[in-house]
């Protein structure tokens, strides 16, 4: 399809005074904290389970945890050597451990104007899903970090803080999302909220985005009337990234090529995310809002409920 399909008009629905967030996106950040408690992080795919605080990997390291010998090579840390197999056997050895790791979540928050997108809670539901990730990822002993992906993908300023805390989250983006990613913490969890209302083939942002990952997680967030245009009325279409505007009447041959285009798009989606090894879900933001119903997470193992 051509440009955003969203392209129905943005509202300032999060207005900001000094970069403060109004109480509307205050509410829905405490909203997603809330839901939070009801879940935890699932298991990253290339890491071993037990993610309360530190975690082991398979990878040597520096824990205490014993995991294997190894001939001495030069360089190697004296402490590290094996005395007591020295004196049976005469040959030097190294002690490997596991190496510990705290888990880590990236959440990558599309910045866009259609993700806010007039008379609909699709903005709000960004918020309160960013705010519900990070949430998860602390009780699950992570780190967290929110990033503002637009022209460049960059960290929320104050995103150390708890999500409640936020500050500067806004949807005012226009033009191309940027696919040079920054070099994320290996093996750190990543998730992406996106309508992923953008041209181009999917590869180019799935595969940095998904590059030595523990696990990839595009989440495409919709507003119902982006996954489901009002049949048989005439709308006013605004391009929210050109603020070009047409009317349309929406009949039922209209509404049926809008849902193949629909369904042929998130199926590119789906195959660029099953190529890197990363999961692809959608969302509808009323239902989320409205139920906190995220079977789908739960399903594809990227949460588990308490």
């Amino acid at each position: 399809m051509d440009g955003r399909f969203a392209g129905r008009g943005c509202g300032p629905d999060l207005d900001q005074t000094g970069g403060h967030m109004n109480q509307g996106a205050r509410t829905y950040l405490n909203q997603g904290e809330q839901a939070a408690e009801r879940y935890a992080l699932g298991t990253p795919r290339l890491a071993p389970a037990g993610l309360a605080g530190a975690t082991l990997s398979q990878r040597a390291g520096s824990s205490l945890e014993f995991k294997d010998h190894r001939a001495y090579e030069p360089g190697d840390d004296l402490r590290h050597i094996d005395w007591s197999a020295f004196a049976r056997s005469d040959q030097l050895t190294v002690k490997l451990y596991r190496e510990e790791v705290t888990p880590h979540l990236d959440v990558v928050i599309d910045t866009s104007r259609s993700m806010n997108l007039e008379g609909t809670p699709k903005a709000d539901a960004t918020i309160a899903l960013a705010a519900f990730f990070a949430s998860a990822a602390l009780r699950s002993g992570y780190t967290q970090t929110p990033w503002l992906l637009g022209e460049r993908c960059e960290p929320l300023p104050g995103g150390n803080r708890p999500p409640s805390q936020w500050e500067g989250l806004s949807f005012e983006h226009r033009g191309e999302i940027a696919t040079r990613l920054p070099t994320w913490r290996a093996r750190s969890t990543r998730v992406l909220i996106s309508d992923l209302f953008w041209l181009g083939e999917p590869l180019r942002l799935v595969r940095p985005f998904a590059d030595r990952s523990a696990t990839g997680i595009v989440v495409q967030l919709l507003a119902r009337e982006d996954a489901e245009p009002p049949e048989g009325q005439s709308v006013r279409l605004v391009d929210s990234e050109t603020d070009e505007v047409k009317e349309l009447h929406v009949d039922a041959a209209t509404a049926r090529r809008y849902r193949e285009a629909l369904a042929r798009h998130q199926q590119h989606w789906h195959e660029a995310c099953r190529q890197v090894g990363a999961v692809f879900v959608t969302l509808i933001a009323e239902e989320l809002l409205t139920h906190w119903n995220l079977d789908a997470l739960v399903m594809a193992e990227v949460l588990q409920v308490r």
